[in-house]
């Protein structure tokens, strides 16, 4: 049975799960659904006059935050885009994250087991996909894509369309304006991959070989003076293929923000 505050505000287009709870002040507008399970703390305000928001079930949304809010993009004419949102995410205190544009498929997506931390922005057309970690104050501009497993550190802003591949690593403060390789760490302003995630790697039952080819990997491609096409030959030739390093050598050539090197 859900438990909704008197003082929550419900659209008549709003469809509850069972079981959610709804606390004070809350605003859920618009054409949106809430899964089962979910729990709205004080004064969140979910969806918007014309978007489209689906979120699933287990999601905690914590105070003040605007989930499924309308895109800051000037373009933006009221058309009815998308927020998606997985299972079991958490959204700390007033984390905002906007609805799609029609410049791509018009959905903002948000996977599932995810913790996004307080005043963290998440711009329209963002992907963001599964067990990703963004901590406090950090700022994704638009059509950002986060693959499985991302760790991002404090205060980070990242510029449109990167992409920041999976358990990659970014260290606090930093400023992305190109790609991060899958199984990286990158920091700086800007950044660049300086290093291998070995610790995160080896948290998460990597193997020592896969490891050991990671790192060859990331090393060829960052280290001296070769070209890309280069240093893909050079993998090609010398570390063995497994899927990690196929991943790897997959993700340089679909790039288009360059890497952060």
């Amino acid at each position: 049975m859900s438990l909704i505050h008197p003082s929550a505000v419900i659209g008549p287009k709003v469809k509850l799960g069972q079981d959610v709870e709804i606390g004070p002040f809350v605003v859920i507008k618009g054409d949106t659904v809430i899964g089962d399970f979910c729990k709205l703390e004080s004064h969140v305000s979910v969806g918007s006059d014309y978007g489209v928001v689906k979120i699933g079930a287990h999601n905690h949304i914590f105070q003040g935050a605007v989930v499924g809010s309308a895109p800051q993009d000037l373009k933006y004419n009221n058309e009815p885009t998308e927020l998606i949102m997985g299972d079991h995410n958490t959204i700390r205190e007033f984390a905002t994250i906007n609805i799609g544009t029609t410049k791509t498929d018009g959905v903002t997506k948000i996977g599932s087991h995810n913790l996004l931390m307080a005043y963290v922005h998440v711009a329209h057309d963002c992907i963001i996909d599964d067990y990703v970690v963004i901590s406090n104050s950090t700022q994704l501009a638009g059509h950002v894509e986060i693959d499985d497993h991302v760790t991002i550190g404090g205060c980070c802003a990242i510029s449109q369309f990167c992409r920041l591949g999976r358990f990659a690593y970014i260290g606090g403060d930093s400023t992305i304006n190109k790609d991060i390789l899958p199984f990286s760490i990158a920091e700086g302003k800007w950044a660049v991959m300086r290093a291998t995630n070995k610790v995160g790697l080896e948290r998460n039952g990597f193997s020592k070989a896969d490891v050991e080819g990671i790192h060859k990997t990331l090393r060829t491609i960052i280290k001296g003076s070769r070209t890309i096409d280069e240093s893909i030959q050079k993998i090609k030739e010398e570390v063995e293929q497994t899927d990690h390093v196929k991943l790897m050598l997959n993700f340089i050539e679909n790039s288009k923000k360059g890497l952060a090197k």
